[in-house]
């Protein structure tokens, strides 16, 4: 049930109760309950009414919730609404341009009734990721970032590479596979030969190697951040010294390279570097623990200082809370 559905139900409630009180009725109770409804004898009780919302729509109170101070703390931005168009857009590209079944589509999946209540909910969402973030961010510990910056952040460096690819076709067997790895992985350890050997590395690059971006002007990359390669290409060029060579093949998904480093450069000062390994930080702690989203936004509505009038309302929030944090820790 919509917040704007529970609205109308509790005003179309109210408007009987002052009819009757209106036209001179006397207001019946029910176990100590005004009566708000009744049904052909059957009585109904706002209270009772008010005990049933509140166990099947704690998540549209807790939308309402935060709704109520993310407004407030995080304005809608160009970006913001740039990234709801685009998944709109994309909502809509995937089921289609019918209208009927793209209102199926919003109800099934997506709990709304239209497009307008869609955005209001991608925006909720776009916002509790930036508190989130921040909330994050924010508790971060000077010695981990401190850590961080010892262990992963360095300097640019500038590198060649030959590359030799794995030839094979996508639909091929386990077998031909196997058998064009092993083609390429000799193929590498031969260019290795011929380094040892003292063939100049510019040479086999233009001879050898299949990345045409580069292979005509030696294999050279230029600089760049080790965080731009794939994992494997830098981890290699992090034990390299300048203008030595890997002695064996490094495999990537590219297939298998020669790596020679051929400059590097000191890495900046802390200060300089904070903020991006802030949100490196915050981004690798969210992807490791699914369950932190969920903390985080707990512990952002307990700093708003959220008071529980109602007990059963509280129990209904903690139940929900910790159900979406069962399911995370599964995933």
């Amino acid at each position: 049930m919509k917040k704007n559905n529970i609205v109308k139900i509790t005003s179309a409630i109210l408007v009987v109760m002052l009819l009757a009180t209106g036209c001179g009725k006397k207001i019946e109770v029910k176990n100590g309950s005004k009566v708000a409804v009744s049904v052909k004898g059957e009585k109904f009780t706002a209270t009772e009414y008010y005990e049933k919302i509140k166990e099947d729509n704690i998540s549209k109170l807790i939308d309402m919730i935060d709704h109520s101070f993310l407004d407030k703390d995080y304005k809608t931005t160009s970006e913001e609404t740039e990234e709801i168009n685009k998944q709109i857009d994309q909502i809509k590209s995937s089921y289609g341009s019918n209208e009927d079944t793209y209102k199926a589509v919003l109800n099934q999946y997506f709990g709304v009734d239209d497009e307008n209540e869609l955005r209001e909910k991608l925006s909720l969402e776009y916002k509790r990721n930036e508190a989130i973030e921040d909330y994050v961010k924010d508790d971060l510990k000077d010695d981990e970032i401190k850590k961080y910056y010892n262990e992963k952040v360095f300097g640019e460096v500038k590198a060649s590479h030959i590359l030799i690819p794995v030839d094979v076709k996508e639909d091929a067997t386990d077998e031909e596979k196997n058998k064009a790895d092993e083609k390429a992985k000799k193929e590498a350890e031969k260019v290795i030969k011929e380094l040892n050997d003292g063939k100049k590395f510019a040479d086999l690059a233009k001879k050898y190697s299949k990345d045409e971006s580069n292979a005509s002007n030696g294999g050279d990359l230029g600089y760049f951040n080790l965080d731009e390669m794939v994992t494997e290409f830098s981890d290699a060029v992090k034990k390299l010294k300048v203008d030595e060579y890997t002695k064996e093949p490094v495999k990537t998904e590219f297939g298998y390279h020669i790596i020679l480093k051929t400059g590097e450069k000191e890495k900046k000062k802390l200060k300089e570097v904070k903020d991006d390994i802030k949100e490196k930080l915050m981004k690798e702690k969210l992807n490791d623990d699914k369950t932190l989203y969920y903390h985080t936004l707990i512990a952002i509505r307990e700093k708003k200082k959220i008071s529980w009038n109602d007990d059963g309302l509280k129990k209904a929030y903690d139940n929900y809370m910790n159900d979406l944090i069962d399911k995370a820790s599964q995933n």
